[in-house]
């Protein structure tokens, strides 16, 4: 085997097994890239220059990850506790929990991200607009809190992702790269994408009743983290909450200035404003409508936006510090053998996008890098192997959900902080929910494309 993608496993391996650990990020990601620096070094017979890795390749990918994406995160997270603490979170969480009664809670969780995902709104920010929204609806039906991420993630970064005419990232690399459309391979994708959303749903509320069964519930010893007394306290019945319907419009607005062709664009088309930009006007317009809920004036909001503001701080270095660690592997001898081993692959050619799509975006630790770098490297190859590029559009979108979701991935190391749960006591539904299933979306549309829809 080639020592430098034996190196790349090892690490990657090393970084999920310390990540069940909880070792932070912050410490896990550069010392898994000092042994990704030396070792490659070693067995490329090339002098060891940890240093120049570190500050070449990790720390100008991190870098360019918080310039790219802090806005992004702290106006999220601004949302998320603006929503938290004027109870507007609440007043929607009891909206829902009325309309289905207690049931289905962790389906309706993922519904609720897959439609704002899906709305154009980033994962990032709906991590943070939705957990409260979940806790609460978690604590009044008295479930573990165990499935809050699997539910809040499934609906971020499955089907809404890879959906036909989704705005998102993972829809949008194959439109540049391949030349083709948002709504490539149409019938097959919807189909994939309606069993995806089915399959998940069934495994969320079986998994809940589970857990219900075997006594799991909402206040946890045994979880390694507590919630605070404020997060664990009972619902007060006479609790005025805002009009949920009022709580739900900034959201929408958010939405609707993301989505609506209101500005021009350099191509000559016309869409939404920039996700920042619709995100920051909702938290206006919420400050606006909820501000006497917020006690002692802008004494008392300062509060609220100092809290957003330090969970977005910590949630971006998460993440950023394992794309850092992403832009060291890309660089590597052993991911360039990786790419190029697999070429040599002989296989139906959908499977072939498939697992290399897979494979670049678990090396990765990201959906849209490892796309990127598969499309680059591959395309011509895809296009020789005689695949029609709206599905090698579609099973990479469908691909690069499933191994970028191992535990070293950020964004899901992000999730849980946010929800205070460790890969141990979370990591098993989100395994299931967005790599088992997800690769059973991509087997259902290769035979679909097989047999010419």
């Amino acid at each position: 085997m080639n020592l430098g993608i034996l190196v790349l496993l090892i690490a990657i391996i090393l970084f999920a097994v310390l990540a069940f650990k909880q070792i932070s990020a912050l410490i896990l990601a550069p010392l898994v890239t000092i042994f990704v620096l030396v070792f490659s070094a070693i067995f490329a017979g090339s002098p060891i220059a940890i240093l120049t890795g570190l500050k070449g390749d990790f720390m100008p990918a991190a870098a360019k990850y918080v310039s790219d994406y802090f806005l992004v995160f702290f106006v999220g997270a601004l949302f998320g506790a603006v929503y938290q603490f004027t109870g507007a979170a609440k007043s929607i969480a009891k909206w829902f929990s009325g309309m289905c009664h207690g049931r289905f809670v962790a389906p309706i969780i993922m519904c609720i991200t897959g439609v704002l995902t899906y709305g154009g709104i980033s994962g990032f920010v709906v991590f943070f607009v939705v957990y409260p929204i979940a806790l609460q609806m978690f604590r009044s039906s008295n479930l573990t809190r165990r499935l809050i991420p699997a539910a809040i993630s499934a609906g971020t970064w499955t089907w809404s992702m890879y959906g036909p005419g989704s705005p998102s990232i993972q829809n949008v690399i194959p439109i540049k790269i391949l030349g083709t459309t948002p709504t490539a391979a149409f019938l097959p994708s919807l189909i994939a994408t309606v069993a995806s959303f089915v399959m998940i749903f069934v495994w969320l509320e079986y998994r809940t009743r589970y857990f219900t069964r075997n006594g799991y519930e909402f206040v946890d010893s045994r979880l390694r983290t507590q919630l605070t007394e404020e997060e664990l306290r009972d619902d007060d019945a006479n609790e005025v909450l805002p009009n949920p319907i009022m709580a739900l419009i900034p959201i929408f607005l958010i939405l609707f200035l993301f989505n609506a062709p209101l500005i021009l664009k350099d191509d000559g088309t016309r869409g939404g404003l920039p996700v920042e930009t619709s995100v920051f006007l909702g938290v206006v317009l919420a400050c606006i409508l909820f501000f006497p809920r917020i006690e002692g004036g802008i004494d008392g909001w300062i509060k609220v936006f100092n809290k957003g503001a330090a969970d977005s701080g910590v949630s971006i270095l998460n993440t950023a510090i394992v794309v850092g660690f992403g832009g060291v592997v890309q660089n590597t001898q052993g991911f360039h053998d990786l790419v190029n081993g697999l070429q040599t692959l002989d296989m139906n050619p959908l499977f072939f996008v498939m697992i290399t799509v897979a494979v670049c975006a678990g090396a990765c630790g990201s959906a849209s890098g490892g796309m990127g770098v598969a499309f680059n490297a591959l395309k011509d190859t895809y296009i020789a192997l005689g695949a029609k590029m709206p599905y090698v559009h579609r099973i990479g979108a469908i691909a690069a959900g499933t191994l970028d979701s191992l535990p070293h991935q950020g964004a899901q190391i992000t999730l849980l902080g946010i929800c205070k749960l460790t890969h141990k006591e979370a990591y098993f539904d989100i395994m299931v929910t967005q790599i088992i299933i997800p690769f059973i979306t991509c087997f259902l549309f290769i035979g679909l494309a097989s047999v010419g829809m």
